[in-house]
């Protein structure tokens, strides 16, 4: 056997091996330890269509980015003026990118105006009337702070998703301010909704003990509380008056663990503060001895203890009526940190596990279908030269699910459908250039020279068709949604594969079969 055939036979069998080897652990689970160790041993990842999960398409809510900036600018102005003759009557943000700011007294005015433009030089000041500011972001900052907010609230989701635990979750950007999340063999939605979706800002607050929710006070916000009432044996609304300062933020959290009280077994979750987060809670709790400390989380209080003495260490907890599940999502959320801006739910959508098991037997049927269809149909009108293009398609498959499995790529339902037409397509070239080997044996030339004739006049007109296939799947896949995409996966790995297969491998088994023979004719 002449070196260029063998050559050829190898590289088939090379890449037959490594297919193979590729998809084995996708075929089972009890793979030996050296395999692992030594080997690919990640399977074909499932879609949701599939595997069953959850996808959601959240939109940020990037005006509520910019406004929380003003809140967070007017709480700061409050205690920049804290020390001066400055009196503040009115801080609020009342529509997108305005906060109005009013003083006590017209002399106030000018002076809080300077504080603003020293203190925040990214904001612009403008009069309304002689006691009141107005302040607002330009353009190009109120640009910079809704990117922020998408590119943070994309950071902070993957952060909770990975502690959640899904198996390969997708979480990527779509758009100016969307974000498209993928939670395969998710079977909690709503408690994954939660998580998702939760804003989590922390704040510690103090509570004016002197103070009534019926009148509240300049300054001061009520706020509330879920209590378990003994009376009612139910949970009850409590309000808070509280200061409207806030001592302390969850931005300074290092961590957050769910604990257990050693006494009735409740559990809770226990903060660890950054050094400059344990340096101000330890300050604020000994400047503030004797008095509540409110933890407020998205606007809820969840408990306000008295402050005994001052707490160094920079430790805190956060107790309540919390269920296991509760204070582990609460901790994971801590941990990730605080959406910069809520998030609305634009789509969801949920997969059972019974029927993506159904979809895939399904999927698998009618692979096998077309993969029968197509066999019969070429042994049927092409005979010997069907057989050897029939070992081809097959290889082809086994090709396409060791490329899926080695770059980990996902495989939905449409990529199933991808499959299926490339069944189809991978004989479509094998069909051309048998038609034009039957040509070239009807002019008197010998098989040797028609099957190389018809591959090398057949070989343009195959790769200019596949390659304005892939063109199309490249597309597809790049402005697709995740459905299309696993399409375009699919059918862009078959275009390239069929091409080796059908022009390559089918031409090494008829040289290697030709190798030692003179035939006067061919099975076609």
């Amino acid at each position: 056997m002449r070196i260029r055939v063998k050559t050829k036979l190898v590289i088939v069998m090379a890449v037959l091996v490594g297919a193979l080897v590729a998809v084995t652990p996708s075929l089972t689970d009890s793979l030996p330890g050296w395999w692992t160790k030594f080997l690919p041993s990640k399977s074909v990842q499932l879609g949701l269509d599939l595997k069953g999960g959850m996808e959601l398409l959240l939109e940020v809510q990037t005006e509520e980015a910019v406004n929380n900036a003003l809140g967070r600018l007017a709480s700061d102005l409050k205690t920049a003026t804290r020390d001066t003759r400055i009196r503040l009557s009115r801080t609020e943000t009342t529509a997108f990118n305005r906060l109005l700011v009013e003083v006590r007294r017209d002399r106030y005015r000018d002076e809080a105006a300077s504080i603003i433009r020293q203190n925040f030089p990214d904001a612009l000041v403008t009069e309304e009337t002689q006691t009141r500011l107005v302040v607002s972001y330009p353009e190009s900052e109120v640009s910079r702070l809704q990117e922020n907010a998408v590119v943070q609230a994309l950071e902070t989701i993957r952060s909770r998703v990975d502690e959640f635990g899904v198996t390969e979750p997708t979480i990527l950007r779509q758009g100016e301010r969307r974000i498209l999340i993928q939670l395969p063999g998710v079977d909690d939605p709503q408690r994954a909704i939660a998580l998702v979706k939760r804003t989590a800002v922390l704040k510690f607050m103090i509570v004016d003990e002197g103070a009534s929710a019926d009148n509240v006070p300049p300054g001061d916000v009520v706020l509330y509380g879920k209590e378990y009432d003994e009376a009612t044996r139910g949970i009850q609304r409590t309000p808070y008056v509280l200061e409207d300062r806030v001592l302390l933020t969850g931005d300074t959290i290092k961590d957050a663990r769910v604990r257990y009280d050693s006494q009735y077994g409740q559990p809770y979750v226990s903060l660890t503060f950054d050094r400059i987060g344990a340096r101000i809670f330890e300050q604020v709790t000994g400047d503030h001895v004797k008095e509540r400390l409110a933890i407020v989380l998205d606007d809820n209080v969840y408990s306000a203890p008295v402050i005994q003495e001052r707490i160094p260490g920079g430790q805190a907890q956060i107790s309540g009526s919390f269920t296991p599940e509760e204070a582990t999502d609460l901790a994971i959320v801590l941990r990730a940190g605080s959406l910069p801006a809520p998030v609305k739910i634009l789509q969801k959508w949920t997969v059972s596990p019974t029927l993506g098991s159904d979809s895939i037997r399904k999927g698998l049927m009618s692979i096998l279908f077309g993969l029968s269809v197509v066999i019969v149909f070429m042994v049927f009108y092409f005979r010997f030269s069907g057989f050897v293009a029939n070992i081809a398609l097959l290889l082809n498959l086994v090709i396409i699910m060791g490329v899926l499995a080695l770059f980990q790529a996902t495989l939905t339902l449409p990529g199933i459908a991808g499959i299926v037409l490339t069944i189809g397509m991978a004989v479509d070239a094998n069909v051309l250039i048998f038609e034009r080997i039957k040509e070239e044996i009807r002019t008197g030339k010998t098989v040797r020279a028609s099957i190389d004739s018809g591959y090398s006049k057949a070989l343009l007109t195959i790769v200019d068709a596949n390659v304005t296939t892939l063109i199309a799947a490249l597309v597809l896949f790049q402005f697709g949604t995740g459905q299309v995409k696993g399409f375009a996966v699919t059918l862009s790995i078959g275009v390239l594969t069929s091409m080796f297969t059908a022009i390559f491998v089918t031409r090494a088994i008829f040289e290697a079969y030709l190798e030692n023979r003179t035939l006067e004719e061919l099975s076609i």
